[in-house]
């Protein structure tokens, strides 16, 4: 869904040219002819990224009165003002109430456009910034996980009322689809929010250590036992425990876990006694624990244990609604992290992620836009920076580089056999420019001649720019043109350029 800005000011001609304006930027655009109209539509709940609002306002509403209620209402929605005055003190007041940028009427499209990619890149950082906070302090809310999805949205209904009482949850769900993040939204939303919420990889425990890492041992209880431990359970009471792929639990680390939720007590190995817990337990599982009970994998009691308030996490392909917000989201964050520039994506590039599958889920698109933000030459990410995914769909021509086939060596043999694998190549195009009439590889200095010389083409004989997409210095590229006697109408482009 496209990014939707609200337009708030009372001169009918100026709010059309902004209009006008703002859709020719490709933004979504709603308008108010008044503070108290446009704190309306604010305060309605309707989707809104940013606000162009008029400073100067006749009624009793004006613009810096439009951001005093919008702060006294917990709006963080980020603010351009725009008016006549572009005097220092309109400016030191309005950023004072709370707007991010000034712009001067009539406004330019590039200029508006800078502010508005700001005012969203500012927004999407604070917002992410604040949401890690909220999940480091235990507090993270069902906002938090605000989706334009009707499958998602659903869920997240099921969980509010799940959060009102202690009830188990088994969350299930594909890999990478954000099972831990819902359980935590489930605690921050409930008696325990701020309280521990200690999580356990139960496939990532080997089976000798199940029992001891879940329910502690004594020191000396074993061998390498140096020192006493506490175990999960006990760790996360008066808390959560958040037990993802519990379907990978082994049937003797069952039997003891459904003792534990049965008595609500834990016996750490070696212990003389029982210890008392009081937890809030949350299961995760991205297999059918049905299909394993009736497979003798898992527990048939244990299941219907666990399964008392079962929720299903639709996949990312199922609510692609959400991904442009995933995506300026992750965007935001790690451009922060890596100091890069990176303050948009162009609708090409959403456009392509927007329509792959995902198999992965969040966790595959989020590692997908940090390899995109460190390969980032520009402040836009574009379909570049995605080659891989630009490869899986169809109507996107990025190529990527196969890789090279090693000469297979076979034992007992005094000499390397070396094999002649056919590769099967469906671009027509890309046979040609890599062979010869005959069928076999171009010399590797004819292939480097051609590369140069598309590349003075396609770039219009722009030098520097050749020889930062070749990847080479410019002194190197000017002494590989005289070499392959490619120096002559070249840089005559350039120079006409």
């Amino acid at each position: 869904m496209s990014t939707t800005i609200l337009i708030v000011d009372d001169d009918p001609v100026q709010r059309r040219l902004a209009e006008a304006m703002v859709r020719r930027l490709g933004f979504e655009v709603k308008v108010a002819e008044s503070g108290e109209d446009g704190l309306s539509l604010l305060r309605s709940g309707e989707p809104i990224d940013v606000v162009l609002l008029d400073l100067v306002m006749p009624g009793g509403l004006d613009g810096l009165g439009v951001m005093a209620q919008m702060r006294q209402s917990g709006l963080d929605i980020p603010v351009i003002v725009q008016t006549s005055n572009g005097s220092i003190d309109a400016v030191v007041n309005a950023m004072r109430a709370g707007a991010t940028d000034f712009v001067v009427k009539p406004a330019g499209a590039e200029r508006l456009q800078v502010s508005i990619k700001n005012a969203l890149k500012v927004d999407q950082l604070e917002e992410e910034v604040r949401r890690m906070r909220r999940r480091a302090s235990g507090s993270l809310t069902f906002k938090d996980l605000s989706s334009r999805s009707p499958d998602m949205e659903r869920v997240i209904r099921l969980a509010e009322r799940s959060a009102k009482s202690n009830i188990p949850v088994l969350i299930e769900g594909e890999s990478g689809v954000g099972k831990e993040v819902l359980a935590r939204a489930i605690q921050g939303s409930g008696d325990r929010r701020g309280k521990a919420f200690v999580t356990v990889n139960c496939g990532a425990i080997p089976d000798n250590l199940v029992e001891s890492t879940l329910f502690g041992h004594e020191k000396g209880a074993f061998t390498g036992a140096t020192e006493r431990h506490v175990g999960k359970f006990v760790e996360a009471s008066g808390g959560t425990l958040f037990l993802d792929e519990i379907g990978e639990l082994p049937l003797d680390a069952q039997v003891k876990l459904l003792r534990a939720l049965q008595e609500g007590e834990v016996d750490p190995v070696g212990a003389k006694r029982s210890v008392r817990i009081d937890i809030r337990l949350i299961s995760a599982t991205n297999r059918s624990l049905l299909d394993l009970v009736k497979q003798g994998r898992f527990r048939e009691d244990l299941y219907y244990r666990l399964n008392v308030f079962p929720m299903t996490l639709p996949p990312l392909r199922a609510r692609r609604e959400d991904i442009p917000d995933l995506v300026r989201s992750f965007c935001a964050r790690f451009a922060a992290e890596e100091g890069k520039r990176v303050r948009a994506i162009t609708p090409e590039a959403m456009s392509l992620l927007s329509r792959y599958g995902w198999p992965g889920n969040v966790r595959q698109l989020e590692n997908a836009l940090f390899r995109a933000v460190v390969l980032a030459d520009s402040d836009e990410l574009t379909v570049a920076e995605f080659p891989q995914i630009a490869a899986q769909v169809e109507g996107f021509d990025v190529r990527i580089p196969a890789a090279p086939v090693q000469p297979m060596v076979h034992a007992g043999t005094p000499e390397p056999v070396r094999e002649i694998v056919r590769v099967e190549v469906r671009d027509p195009h890309a046979m040609t420019l890599v062979t010869e009439e005959s069928g076999e590889m171009k010399p590797m200095d004819e292939l480097e001649a051609e590369i140069i010389r598309f590349a003075l083409q396609y770039y219009r004989g722009r030098m520097s720019e050749v020889s930062r997409r070749l990847g080479i210095g410019r002194s190197t590229l000017y002494r590989k043109l005289k070499d392959l006697g490619l120096d002559g109408d070249e840089k005559g482009d350039e120079a006409a350029a």
